[in-house]
């Protein structure tokens, strides 16, 4: 099936769970900018704003480990939203149950689509 596929299709299937990735990296890092509005001293913010990115960095750790081996971020990123929903259920309202680990599953399965077919992504378009 793949293999049919004409370049640009190849390398949107290639490209989109990784910079579907970043682009959710740079999104939760957002969250982290509410340490500047809080007052504290220098280092207190510093030690904060490092704190809130803590999820960015271990989301950046699973894309680096996944660039090259697919089927990790096909497990990893699905685990990544299991772990937040089991950790904030119950607590917002059902909107941010889709928001953040939405994008988690949809990169850990455009991750499984990308390991089923790396062959012929990987080959010369």
């Amino acid at each position: 099936m793949v293999a049919d596929m004409r370049s640009p299709t190849k390398q949107l299937l290639f490209w989109g769970p990784r910079i579907l990735c970043l682009l959710f990296a740079l999104f939760i890092s957002l969250f982290a900018l509410d340490v500047f509005s809080e007052g504290n001293g220098f280092w207190k913010t510093v030690l904060a704003l490092l704190m809130h990115l803590i999820p960015t960095g271990v989301i950046l750790i699973v894309l680096a480990i996944s660039w090259r081996r697919e089927w990790v971020g096909a497990i990893l990123f699905p685990v990544c939203g299991l772990f937040y929903l089991e950790k904030v259920w119950g607590r917002f309202h059902w909107s941010n149950y889709l928001i953040i680990p939405g994008p988690l599953f949809l990169i850990g399965i455009l991750f499984f689509i990308n390991w089923l077919y790396r062959r012929s992504l990987r080959a010369g378009s």
